[in-house]
């Protein structure tokens, strides 16, 4: 049994459906020739449509879908070059056979250059020839009708892709812009946190003050040290942000301390007392534990009391086994108590509480924290060099003027944090404040000429 030829002019119904056979047109001026190749083709599974004339084959092309046309050469009114050449014209997709029945070369050669025919076939045939031919033809069709499905399809998919691919672009450059935005805030927002945290914490470190009898501003005097001891000795932003905040905090373990022993000198602690200074370290540390962010700063405040040979408290650390930080710190601390009479009886001046650290260099004191101490207060070249600003009038203020350091009235309370950047409404506060207060402002700038 034979197969029906796929129709490449008629789809399925359904995946399951059998396919449409394929329509062929038969157009001779005799009625048997026409008999003949409709008994051939329906016997194959064809479906065939006949027309007595060229004429007559252009109305049924005009109400069908033919997938192949079979024309005869020589027919009265229209031959078959002229009517395959219309077939040509209006319905290019379907396919051309010219039927010949003598050697016209002439006549064959106008058909293939008029009517674009497929092949062509002498009379008489043989079937299996004719069929063969058919076969050949309507698949070479099929082919190229997928081709063209295939082209357009690309064609349209390239240009979905195209259009989907603007679309993207679009979103992610909208997407990128808004997330910018985003990290930009959120950048913004996490800078002003930290910048409202060391403001609390110098807030804090004034009340301490405040409770320790300590001279209004001692702790920040300590911690501007600190720093200027970190960036002489390189360490990291996190290191010295560890050490700057213990330097603001490094009297918060003496909160429990009675008047009398908050106003003893050191050296003159004996007993109970004494063991009592030597473990404010470990309550200051107990007090920050609970801060993940204060965690490094915990660490250097119980080490504040340990000497580099060893002699130290709590703990018993030696040399470097003792953090940097609580190495740097321990030296600011000293230096700043032995001038304010926090460590000996008398109030000793700079150069003889710079002389007591130097000496004690290798034994209470990291010898590298005290090389840079020695460039520190010498003023030599440095990494940290400049750091500290110049000083200058509340007149000579500029907006864009960055303070170097906090801004303290003079009875300890805290104006303006360092690394402010002043504009002209707090300027004009500042000036205001000094002139009702009565007394000049201790004013520190970076960038003094405003640039």
């Amino acid at each position: 049994m034979n197969q029906a030829p796929l129709s490449p002019s008629t789809p399925s119904l359904s995946p399951n459906a059998p396919p449409a056979p394929a329509t062929v047109l038969c157009v001779d001026d005799e009625p048997n020739i026409l008999s003949s190749l409709r008994r051939l083709f329906r016997a194959n599974g064809y479906r065939v449509l006949t027309a007595e004339g060229g004429a007559l084959g252009l109305q049924v092309l005009e109400k069908e879908a033919v997938d192949l046309v079979i024309s005869d050469m020589r027919m009265p009114e229209m031959d078959g070059a002229r009517f395959l050449a219309q077939v040509r014209e209006r319905w290019p997709d379907t396919l051309r056979i010219l039927l010949t029945g003598y050697s016209d070369i002439q006549s064959i050669q106008d058909a293939i250059n008029c009517g674009e025919i497929y092949r062509y076939i002498t009379k008489p045939w043989e079937d299996s020839d004719m069929l063969l031919l058919v076969r050949h033809a309507l698949e070479r069709r099929q082919l190229e009708l997928d081709k063209q499905r295939l082209e357009a399809l690309a064609l349209r998919q390239n240009e979905e892709l195209k259009l989907l691919n603007q679309s993207l672009e679009a979103k992610v450059e909208a997407r990128t812009k808004l997330l910018k935005v985003e990290h930009e805030a959120t950048v913004a927002a996490n800078n002003k946190l930290k910048t409202n945290f060391v403001t609390t914490i110098k807030i804090f470190s004034t009340m301490i003050e405040l409770r320790a009898h300590n001279r209004p501003g001692h702790a920040r005097q300590v911690a501007d040290l600190a720093r200027q001891l970190c960036v002489r000795l390189e360490l990291d932003a996190k290191e010295s942000q560890d050490v700057f905040i213990a330097a603001l905090l490094h009297d918060i373990g003496k909160i429990g301390f009675s008047d009398d022993m908050l106003s003893t000198p050191l050296t003159m602690l004996t007993g109970d007392a004494l063991g009592l200074f030597r473990k404010h370290p470990i309550r200051a540390a107990e007090l920050l534990m609970p801060l993940e962010e204060l965690r490094g700063s915990a660490a250097i405040l119980r080490a504040q009391l340990e000497r580099f040979d060893g002699n130290g408290f709590p703990d018993g650390l030696a040399g470097l086994a003792i953090p940097l930080g609580a190495r740097i710190l321990s030296l600011a601390v000293d230096y700043y108590n032995l001038q304010q009479g926090g460590m000996v009886q008398r109030h000793l001046r700079p150069d003889e509480a710079k002389s007591l650290i130097l000496d004690a260099s290798g034994k209470r004191y990291d010898p590298n924290v005290v090389a840079a101490f020695r460039q520190v207060i010498d003023g030599g070249a440095g990494p940290g060099a400049g750091l500290a600003g110049v000083e200058v009038l509340s007149g000579e203020l500029l907006p864009g003027m960055v303070l170097a350091r906090d801004l303290v009235s003079r009875d300890g309370l805290m104006l303006l944090t360092a690394d402010h950047t002043l504009d002209a409404r707090m300027i004009q506060q500042v000036q205001d404040f000094e002139s009702k207060s009565g007394g000049r402002l201790s004013i520190w700038v970076r960038n003094p000429k405003g640039e």
